[in-house]
């Protein structure tokens, strides 16, 4: 009798870390609770398509909402419905993104964090100019010239749109 009592426990001290550890399934839609369905609701339509991780993450901050003050609820909604909006290459570019300013050291990272607040301060319509704008890298030396003689920013194989004075 003790013997087996003895192999019982054995067996359980030595299964149960192993149980815990094993990954919890991602609930489906389904299975969330309808109050965080409410607050996940921007990712209703994906949510099947998300990974485990994910998945739990957001349940995390589903489960973690009604604590939070309103001004960052109010933020969580505006990120969630930003980032259901996005393309599939779109976020992964984001976490591309995220993933290289990790890695960034810690003075570069303070410049671009300083930079970033600078814009959030400029007034909502200078961002929208500045946003509509895409940024043009620097023309290669030696790169072709179009006919009114600036560099060309297209693509080999792609005419240059024609200026206004040169149609």
């Amino acid at each position: 009798m003790a013997k087996a009592l003895l192999a019982l426990a054995l067996w359980l001290c030595i299964s149960l870390p192993v149980l815990a550890a094993a990954p919890k399934k991602a609930p489906s839609w389904a299975e969330l609770k309808p109050e965080q369905q409410q607050v996940l609701a921007p990712l209703a339509a994906d949510w099947d398509k998300l990974e485990p991780d994910q998945k739990r993450k957001w349940v995390g901050i589903a489960n973690r909402y009604p604590k939070m003050k309103p001004d960052e609820q109010a933020r969580v909604q505006r990120r969630m419905q930003a980032w259901a909006k996005l393309t599939p290459k779109e976020r992964q570019a984001a976490r591309e993104s995220y993933k290289k300013m990790e890695k960034l050291p810690p003075d570069k990272k303070q410049g671009l964090t300083k930079q970033w607040e600078e814009y959030n301060r400029l007034p909502e319509q200078e961002r929208r100019k500045l946003g509509s704008k895409s940024p043009k890298p620097p023309a290669p030396r030696g790169a072709s010239k179009s006919p009114t003689g600036a560099p060309s920013d297209a693509p080999s194989g792609i005419a240059p749109a024609p200026s206004p004075a040169n149609p």
